[in-house]
């Protein structure tokens, strides 16, 4: 099955609830929420007022996606603004214990979590950890901006992990991000990911409901 997550960031945010209202009626069930810091990625985003005021008005999968230093340090107030998926850079810690006590405070708060490779960081990077996984998320642009272009060999990532999860017979979700697009949609899905973000390719769109359509239509 094959799942969009439309990127908050892309939206109209002077129209938050009505924006959230038009992609959930169109079908989406996850919405993708990048949290920046200004220190991780060279830019600022929202943070937990933003997400904490809009799980009051919508029953729709969080998606939340830490572009932040020491993740640690936040988990519990993410999950308790409501998050579902909480999701870290491999990046962002500086151990390979880190990474794990990061997923375990994930956990210990019932959510599901996730690792991030940025584009120059190889996918092996996510191996020691893909048995503690419900999803990986590959950045196929520098994390930080949106509309920038896709970079090609985010598919071999994929191909890489999907094949990793066929033979350990894995149970992770595999998401893409960045630079997503109906040129590049069908490559992407036959690469293996099941879990889509788009941001102007969605909000942006003039049929919203028609352009969730061509993202999710089985390969």
């Amino acid at each position: 099955m094959i799942i969009l997550s439309p990127s908050l960031l892309a939206c109209d945010f002077a129209n938050l609830e009505s924006e959230i209202k038009k992609v959930y009626d169109s079908g989406c069930r996850y919405l993708h929420l990048d949290v920046m810091d200004g220190v991780f990625v060279n830019n600022i985003s929202f943070g937990l007022p933003v997400i904490s005021s809009i799980r009051k008005i919508c029953d729709i999968v969080f998606d939340v996606h830490l572009m932040i230093t020491e993740p640690a340090r936040y988990i519990r107030e993410f999950a308790e603004a409501g998050a579902d998926i909480i999701n870290f850079h491999v990046e962002a810690c500086t151990s390979d214990e880190e990474i794990f006590d990061t997923l375990n405070l994930i956990k210990q708060q019932g959510k599901k979590c996730a690792l991030t490779v940025k584009p120059d960081t190889p996918a092996e990077a996510l191996e020691p950890f893909l048995g503690e996984l419900d999803m990986v998320l590959v950045m196929s642009v520098e994390p930080g901006f949106g509309g920038q272009k896709f970079i090609e060999g985010s598919l071999e990532k994929i191909k890489y992990l999907a094949e990793l999860k066929r033979l350990k017979n894995y149970s992770f979700d595999i998401e893409i991000d960045g630079g997503v697009n109906a040129d590049n949609i069908t490559r992407v899905k036959e690469a293996g990911a099941n879990i889509i973000v788009a941001g102007s390719g969605i909000f942006g769109a003039c049929d919203i409901k028609s352009a969730v359509e061509i993202f999710t239509a089985q390969t």
